[in-house]
C-alpha cells in the first residue's frame, strides 16, 4: 500500500508540473495571437540579407535569454540562415569587431534594460545596422533603438514567485523556430537541402580537404609589408576573417595579425604603425591537400590554446585560409 504522504508529494509534482505547462501553454497561444506587421517585416528584412549573400544574423542576449539566442542561432544555421550568438559581454571587449554593416541583430531580452545590453546596441546606431529586438516590454530602451520590435505578450511566469524566467523565455524559443521555419519556408528548403547542414556520420564530410572549404582568392584578407595599420584595419574589417595575412609580391608569406595581436599593440599610435611592426612571423600553415579534419584537429588541440584559423600554404605560397566558421559550415566541427 502506497504511504499516504507520497502520495499526496506525488500528486503534488503532477499538479504542479501541470500548472507550469498550461501557463507556458497559454503564453504559448498569447503569442501567436499577437504575430503582426512587425514579424513579416522582420522575416522579410532577414531574407533581403540572406539574397544579397553578404552578412549574416547575429543573435545576442544575457542570462537565460543568452541560453536561448544559442539555441536560436543554431536552429537558424541549421536550416539555411547564416546565424552564430555574439555575447554582448565579450562584445564589449572585442567580439564587436565580429559584426559588419551587412549583419543584422536580433537581441532578445525580456525586460529590455539589461545594463550588459548598451555597447551593442549604440554599436548597432553608429554603424546603421538593422536592430531586430525580442522583448515583452515595447517602453524598454532595447525596444525604443530597435528597428523592428517583436514585442511578447506580459503572461505571468510559470514560477510562483514571478522570478525565474519560465514562460517568457518559452515564447522567445518559439518565437525563434517561428523565424526560422518562417525563413526555411522562403527559400524553399528542402529535406535534401537541409541534410547539407546536418552531414553528420556521411563518410564523405569525413573526408573532404582543406582545398574544399577554404576561404580563397578574393575572400582573402591579404596585404603588403607596407601597409599602415589603419588600412589593415579596413581591410581585416571588409574581409571579416578575424587575421590579416601579410605577403610579398610573389604572394609568399611573411606573416599574420590576429585579433590578439592587435590587442597586445593596442595604444593611441597604433593606427600609424605599419603592419610590419604588429605581425607575427612564421604564421602556422597547412597543405590545401590535408584533411579538413585534421586541420581541425590540429587547430582545436596541438597549441596550448585552441585558435580559430589558419594559413593554408604550399611551396611557401599563400593557397588559402581555413577558420573553424568553415569546418562547421561544412559539418566536420
Amino acid at each position: 500500500m502506497i504511504n499516504p504522504a507520497i502520495k499526496e508529494n506525488n500528486d503534488m509534482d503532477i499538479s504542479n508540473g501541470i500548472k507550469v505547462l498550461e501557463t507556458e501553454i497559454k503564453g504559448l497561444q498569447a503569442l501567436a495571437n499577437s504575430l503582426d506587421e512587425d514579424f513579416t517585416k522582420a522575416i522579410e528584412t532577414i531574407d533581403k540579407m540572406k539574397n544579397k549573400r553578404n552578412g549574416r544574423l547575429i543573435i545576442a542576449g544575457i542570462g537565460k535569454s543568452g541560453h536561448v539566442a544559442k539555441k536560436i542561432a543554431a536552429t537558424l544555421a541549421s536550416t539555411g540562415t547564416p546565424s552564430y550568438f555574439v555575447h554582448p559581454g565579450e562584445a564589449s571587449h572585442g567580439d564587436l569587431g565580429m559584426i559588419t554593416e551587412n549583419d543584422i541583430v536580433i537581441m532578445l531580452s525580456n525586460s529590455g534594460e539589461n545594463s550588459e545590453l548598451s555597447d551593442l546596441i549604440a554599436y548597432t546606431r553608429r554603424f546603421n545596422i538593422c536592430l531586430i529586438c525580442i522583448t515583452s516590454n515595447s517602453n524598454s530602451t532595447l525596444a525604443k533603438h530597435s528597428d523592428i520590435k517583436l514585442v511578447m505578450p506580459k503572461m505571468p511566469e510559470a514560477c510562483p514567485n514571478q522570478l525565474a524566467p519560465t514562460t517568457s523565455t518559452t515564447m522567445m524559443m518559439a518565437l525563434g523556430d517561428a523565424i526560422a521555419i518562417s525563413l526555411l519556408e522562403r527559400m524553399g528548403l528542402t529535406s535534401e537541402d537541409f541534410k547539407i547542414f546536418h552531414p553528420g556520420g556521411k563518410l564523405g564530410q569525413k573526408l573532404l580537404k582543406v582545398s574544399e572549404i577554404m576561404l580563397k582568392d578574393d575572400a582573402l584578407p591579404i596585404v603588403s609589408v607596407d601597409t599602415t595599420m589603419d588600412k589593415a584595419i579596413i581591410k581585416m574589417t571588409e574581409k571579416n576573417t578575424g587575421s590579416l595575412i601579410i605577403a610579398d609580391d610573389n604572394n609568399e608569406i611573411i606573416g599574420i595579425i590576429t585579433d590578439g595581436d592587435l590587442k597586445r599593440h593596442m595604444n593611441n599610435d597604433l593606427l600609424q604603425k605599419k603592419v610590419s611592426e604588429i605581425m607575427s612571423t612564421n604564421p602556422k600553415t597547412i597543405s590545401p591537400d590535408m584533411l579538413a579534419v585534421e586541420a581541425l584537429d590540429i587547430m582545436l588541440n596541438k597549441y596550448k590554446q585552441p585558435i580559430t584559423s589558419l594559413i593554408v600554404a604550399k611551396n611557401g605560397k599563400i593557397s588559402g585560409l581555413l577558420r573553424i566558421q568553415e569546418c562547421l559550415t561544412a559539418g566536420i566541427a
